[in-house]
């Protein structure tokens, strides 16, 4: 769905792909933005048109986060005097954090500041009671998830008539779960139908939705004790992982390593990944409240719900595991309330960061091996813009769309799915500019 805003830029309900075409052929609109599409009337202010109003449901991640904006709509069945309600996608949005990438770089530029300390400058010892954090620092890397999500959900309030906004804010319990006890928090979904959800998203997560002994993918999975627990194994979150059944009733209580002794390499892979720390839990929950008060700030009522409801709600409407449908079973779905639709294509934005600091690049091993250009804009463009190129001829002959690098010879560099594009400046056309993400698309498959 399109993105529609009155003669006065205040969101209204959006409108089907071919019903803004029909509205910008016949000069009633303008597009104002490029991605996320979206358009402006001229004839037309929110007063006079009916606003029912959209939700917006958050599915927080490590590497990433499913926005999905739906629409709720009730029915009254005049057969059984019930009245149910269908809840349909509107828009989906996949977002990937740079997390990682901001910790390799500051790894990188604190050993390159020790190198450079300790070779011109004698041993001095490390002090670390004279510097103070505000409260509620976060690390940039944590941080950066909050900012990105919080920045994305304004921007969609902007463009959609946000009326509530639902979020999964209890995911793991770590410390529970290390300690073998019943979560903390949710305890109303460790019982009944949800009991174990908890447990069992964790350590999907944890081992990529795949057996730990035979790789076997797309199968129904067991949690599996690591050290059988007729042989005085526990029910730590260090000794449980995912096994086939087939790989589980083969096992029964045999120990793991008479079980793998054939495949060395296999057992290796299981043993150290029991051992892996919980950083991606650790992370959800070090920016989980921080995400709350940001997302609070809005204006906009908002709702807390569980991990564990999200994924009995995506199990019992039969979808598939994805961030965007993660974010699409966000609250409270029941026997009165179905899911009709979903977004058939996602929007992937991608953190890129809007450049760096730094004036020099260097080698591998610290030292400066060129300067940078000081001057951005380049012939009209700047890296990071959104282009289209119109190539007349030559290896690279068509129609592409991507961010840009811009150069100052005047031939720039198009990122486009699967590679790169150099071509002219005089071949490109702005058609947003660079505002830290990179924008593609991907088709939702919705079947389980």
């Amino acid at each position: 769905m399109v993105a529609v805003l009155d003669r006065k830029g205040r969101p209204l309900m959006p409108c089907h792909p071919a019903r803004a075409r029909k509205l910008l052929s016949q000069g009633r609109a303008v597009v104002i933005k490029s991605v996320p599409f979206a358009i402006r009337l001229k004839d037309r202010v929110v007063e006079n048109s009916v606003v029912s109003g959209v939700a917006v449901r958050i599915d927080p991640g490590s590497k990433g986060t499913g926005v999905a904006v739906t629409a709720d709509t009730d029915h009254f069945d005049t057969t059984t005097g019930e009245i149910t309600t269908s809840r349909r996608g509107l828009c989906a949005v996949e977002l990937r954090h740079r997390g990682a990438q901001i910790r390799n770089a500051m790894r990188k530029r604190a050993s390159y500041r020790r190198r450079r300390r300790s070779t011109n400058l004698r041993y001095r010892a490390p002090r670390f009671h004279n510097r103070s954090r505000p409260s509620g620092w976060l690390p940039p890397s944590l941080q950066h998830r909050v900012d990105t999500t919080a920045s994305t959900i304004a921007r969609l309030t902007r463009f959609f008539p946000v009326i509530e906004l639902h979020i999964e804010r209890v995911s793991f319990d770590v410390h529970a779960m290390s300690l073998d006890r019943e979560s903390l928090e949710g305890v109303e979904y460790q019982q009944g139908s949800l009991a174990g959800y908890e447990v069992r998203q964790y350590l999907l997560e944890k081992w990529g939705r795949t057996c730990a002994y035979c790789g076997a993918k797309d199968v129904p999975l067991q949690v599996e004790h690591i050290h059988p627990r007729a042989r005085g194994g526990s029910d730590r979150i260090s000794n449980l992982t995912l096994a086939c059944v087939p790989c589980n009733q083969d096992k029964a209580a045999q120990p793991v390593g008479d079980f793998l002794a054939g495949s060395t390499t296999r057992l290796a892979r299981l043993l150290a990944g029991a051992k892996e720390p919980l950083v991606d839990a650790a992370a959800m929950n070090a920016t989980r409240w921080q995400l709350w008060e940001r997302l609070s700030s809005l204006g906009v009522p908002i709702f807390a719900w569980s991990g564990g409801r999200t994924k009995y709600n995506r199990a019992m409407h039969g979808l598939s595991k994805s961030h965007t449908l993660d974010a699409l079973a966000v609250g409270e779905v029941d026997d009165a309330t179905r899911v009709v639709r979903h977004p058939e294509m996602v929007l992937v934005t991608t953190a890129c960061g809007r450049g760096s600091y730094a004036r020099t690049r260097t080698d591998k091993y610290g030292f400066p091996r060129l300067g940078m250009p000081r001057q951005k804009l380049h012939c009209g463009f700047a890296t990071g813009d959104l282009v289209r190129a119109q190539i007349p001829r030559g290896k690279y002959q068509g129609t592409h769309t991507g961010r840009v690098a811009v150069r100052a010879s005047g031939t720039h560099r198009i990122s486009v799915p699967g590679g790169y594009v150099d071509t002219n400046h005089r071949n490109l056309r702005l058609l947003q500019r660079g505002d830290g993400y990179a924008y593609t698309t991907r088709k939702e498959d919705a079947r389980q």
